[in-house]
């Protein structure tokens, strides 16, 4: 049940009915004819702007098309009032009965309220954290994660086919690094002192791989050159920093549908073939860009290198996907990962990366335009940085990761639930700060607690109610006389729970989970607010002694609060709290 849209379509058919009557010329669009609650709540429930933006190409004033609209709108018993305001906005109230049918659809539908069929099933990958597995999970690729698992559930709420992949940087010089790290470890297990020069990953979270590695192989690998060794410890390294980075995700609560390795890719020939079906659209070609912007020309050596012609699909220069000494760029696999994606019939693509792949975008973009033909978006959010706190001082590093907090020192000290609200409470693409002693404050400056609060405070009144003997099951609530709800604080609270459905679509559409905390931290501050007026009024408490009706309305009310808190949380992963201690 989406209100919004039900009156959408309200306001669409009465346009059809003004053209119909000659009120209206013919051909007019209404793609852009949209209904919103309005700026200010004293004007109205919802507003409409359909006047102003049809008004040009009706050739009319903006505001003879809205009486007219706003006369045809009253013949309908949802709406009670519909206002014309400034050169033509459309304001409208609501019936009461409407607005209460909300909370009759949330008791219905449980968990199942506010889903949307949007998606129409189209398939989407979200590919996010693909950290480069030499070392634990840090706080930034915990943003990451939380955002990426938080984006996949809100689509799969709203009616996609959601792929969650974790790409493993296999392929590149960082593994030789950590196969150099792990075999000085490995030394050092041995009995040796280990050789940590420069450029090693110095973290003692290999030390126990370099146990592991003694453990199985023995003392065989000392004393022999790097050829004899590098690809098996390689792997070796490799597998066990998955399975720990596999760990990390586990104890945030992300669970990967799809591990692609960037090794699977070279010898295989699909980093050719990627590049073959761009050669084949005229994309590929031979030549020397011009110096980086800012470098000095006698500071660069022009040199021939096979480019792709991304500019053709937006990007500020063509990019080389070959290195002179004919070596893979960087971005060839990249090209050759993403034409895996469009080949295996994904509809969407999202990627989420780091903030420092901010220059990775647009050329990202252009391939995998040039490889879909334009027809598989490709969306990418930065996740920017996180910077961490404890009592207002900068937190201090990991001496077990070497230079960086990991996310598993995160959610050991405030847990998961804590932590992956608190990444959500930002736009990914603005820095949040994360204190270790704040988000663990309990007051309403505290997001996560405010709204598990509210989901508490439900909760213990359910438990109330049924101790003095009253049901408040689901399937009963749905009878209950709902037109005895009828006060200011309490009605604020059922047009807050209407907007759920409006809002799930819209954070779907835009691909921003972070509205979805947003919403929750204002439908708990109306939930609070009703709840501070019974302490003043009696009548707006939700037990009301002797009056099992007012109860059983009151209490369908709140728990349709407990059904959207439960279902917005899953969305974010945070499991809802029934009692705070």
């Amino acid at each position: 049940m989406n209100l919004f849209t039900d009156i959408r379509a309200l306001v669409i058919d009465s346009l059809t009915a003004l053209q119909s009557e000659g009120a209206l010329p013919k051909g007019l669009d209404f793609a852009n004819v949209t209904v919103e609650p309005p700026r200010d709540a004293a004007h109205g429930d919802m507003a409409t702007n359909a006047a102003m933006v049809l008004a040009k190409p009706a050739k009319m004033k903006p505001r003879d098309i809205a009486e007219a609209l706003a006369a045809k709108l009253l013949q309908d018993t949802r709406v009670e009032v519909a206002e014309v305001a400034g050169p033509g906005f459309l304001n409208m109230r609501l019936s009461p009965d409407l607005w209460r049918g909300v909370i009759g659809a949330a008791l219905a539908q449980g968990s199942d309220f506010g889903r949307s069929g949007m998606g129409q099933g189209r398939k989407v990958n979200v590919e996010f954290v693909s950290a480069n597995p030499t070392g634990p999970l840090h706080v930034g690729h915990t943003r990451g994660a939380v955002f990426g698992d938080a984006l996949a559930a809100l689509l799969d709420f709203a009616g996609h086919d959601v792929t969650r992949e974790y790409y493993i940087n296999d392929g590149g010089a960082q593994v030789d690094v950590l196969a150099r790290s792990v075999y000085e470890r490995y030394r050092e297990a041995c009995g040796l002192t280990p050789d940590i020069a420069e450029g090693l990953y110095p973290g003692d979270y290999l030390v126990p791989v370099g146990q592991a590695l003694k453990d199985k192989v023995g003392d065989s690998l000392l004393d022999k050159g790097e050829q004899f060794w590098l690809e098996e410890v390689r792997e070796f390294a490799t597998e066990k920093m998955m399975q720990m980075i596999r760990e990390d995700l586990a104890s945030l609560g992300v669970e990967m549908d799809v591990f692609f390795s960037e090794k699977s890719l070279y010898g295989s020939g699909r980093i050719e073939a990627a590049l073959e079906e761009l050669d084949a659209k005229g994309l590929i070609y031979e030549g020397t860009l011009p110096p980086p912007k800012g470098k000095p020309d006698d500071d660069w050596e022009p040199r021939e290198q096979t480019l792709f012609k991304s500019t053709d699909h937006g990007d500020d220069v063509d990019r080389p996907v070959k290195k002179s000494d004919g070596g893979w760029t960087y971005f060839a696999p990249d090209i050759a990962y993403h034409y895996d994606k469009v080949q295996r019939g994904f509809d969407e693509l999202i990627d989420v990366f780091g903030a420092d792949h901010g220059g990775y975008v647009k050329r990202m973009k252009a391939a995998v335009s040039a490889l879909s033909d334009g027809k598989v978006p490709l969306d990418i959010k930065l996740c920017q940085l996180v910077r961490l706190f404890k009592d207002d001082q900068p937190f201090k590093m990991s001496k077990r990761a070497g230079n960086f907090v990991t996310l598993r020192e995160v959610v050991d000290l405030v847990s998961p639930d804590v932590t992956r609200f608190v990444m959500l409470t930002r736009k990914n693409d603005a820095p949040l700060d994360f204190d270790f002693s704040k988000v663990l404050e309990q007051s309403k400056d505290n997001p996560v607690f405010y709204v598990q609060y509210a989901s508490a405070r439900i909760h213990s009144v359910l438990r109330k109610a049924r101790d003095a003997g009253i049901a408040v099951d689901d399937a009963t609530l749905t009878d209950a006389d709902l037109s005895l709800l009828a006060h200011e604080a309490e009605m604020a609270v059922v047009k807050k729970l209407a907007e759920w459905p409006r809002l799930v679509e819209i954070a779907a559409r835009t691909n921003e989970p972070h509205r979805v905390a947003f919403y929750l931290y204002e439908l708990a501050g109306e939930f609070h607010a009703l709840w501070n007026r019974g302490n003043d009024l009696p009548e707006l408490r939700f037990l009301q002694e002797g009056d099992s009706a007012a109860t059983q309305a009151k209490i369908a009310l709140i728990r349709s609060v407990s059904i959207v808190i439960s279902a917005g949380l899953g969305i974010l992963g945070v499991t809802p709290a029934e009692e705070m201690r």
